[in-house]
């Protein structure tokens, strides 16, 4: 049983008159030889990290040792004035806590990188707390998280070093944005556009960590990614269609990632990193490491 393209599995759930998440689960059933209390179980325990990552950056004192991340999620959690409206606030907060968590050698769910950790648990604790779908209802969800993952990852890169933050927050909006139009009933080829929207609101975004260290910009970049997913999988269960469909899209991110200069790849030379600050921030971390 072979995907290639995201239109692949909506053929395939067309034809056998599944739902994405079905279609998967035939995936991982037949080419990992699991029976489906096996998957389950694995996705079980994938989101459980994801829910402690999540609470963890919330309730405890998260202070990564280079002092860049100082409990930022508390801070917007608590913050007193919204732009966002409650729900995206809090998701914001919870993309933020995991990305904390992470720079603390916490213990995180890679989703589908360290990286862009915080998208996908922000999406996932979000749609059980604020809109009230089941457990059993997300870890559906993480299925087609798996479709688009599966795609890309065939045919882009998650890889910060050859896509940049585009491969890796991109790719985590893309697969956030899919899960959430599954839980609000969206369709198949809703999923597609929700995937098309949320990679071309990423495309030709650079990796340029400052140190090196996965902190800054990534932890607010995931926190953007939430907002992206948020905003894609709205315009797609709206009817809104992406003029270039999700597979050309993501095939777009490979080409654009090749054609990204090293030192805007994960190479902590570049961009943000290669700033006055930056280097300045650089010096004081490794001096004091």
């Amino acid at each position: 049983m072979e995907f290639n393209l995201l239109s692949d599995i909506v053929e395939y759930c067309s034809k056998e008159k599944k739902d994405m998440a079905q279609a998967m689960l035939d995936y991982e059933m037949r080419n990992k030889h699991l029976s489906r209390e096996e998957v389950y179980e694995g996705l079980g325990r994938i989101l459980r990290v994801m829910e402690s990552s999540v609470e963890q950056g919330l309730t405890e004192m998260v202070i990564s040792p280079s002092g860049m991340l100082n409990n930022w999620a508390k801070t917007v959690y608590n913050a007193k004035v919204e732009t966002l409206g409650a729900s995206l606030k809090k998701a914001v907060a919870r993309a933020i806590a995991v990305g904390e968590v992470n720079a603390c050698m916490g213990k995180i769910a890679a989703a589908p990188t360290a990286g862009s950790a915080g998208i996908m648990p922000a999406v996932l604790v979000t749609m059980m707390e604020e809109h009230k779908v089941s457990r059993d209802r997300v870890l559906e969800g993480l299925l087609v998280s798996s479709a688009v993952g599966l795609i890309f990852a065939k045919n882009s890169s998650f890889a910060g070093s050859e896509a940049g933050c585009m491969g890796e927050t991109g790719s985590a909006a893309a697969m956030a944005a899919a899960t959430i139009v599954f839980l609000m009933g969206g369709s198949n080829e809703q999923i597609l556009e929700a995937v098309g929207f949320a990679l071309k609101a990423s495309m030709g975004l650079v990796c340029d960590p400052v140190g090196g260290l996965v902190e800054e910009p990534c932890t607010t970049r995931n926190a953007v990614g939430v907002a992206n997913a948020f905003v894609s999988s709205q315009m797609a269960l709206a009817g809104i269609k992406s003029l270039i469909p999700a597979d050309e899209v993501i095939f777009a991110t490979k080409e654009v990632g090749d054609l990204m200069s090293p030192r805007l790849k994960e190479s902590g030379q570049g961009g943000l990193a290669n700033t006055k600050t930056g280097r300045e921030i650089q010096k004081k971390v490794f001096k004091n490491a």
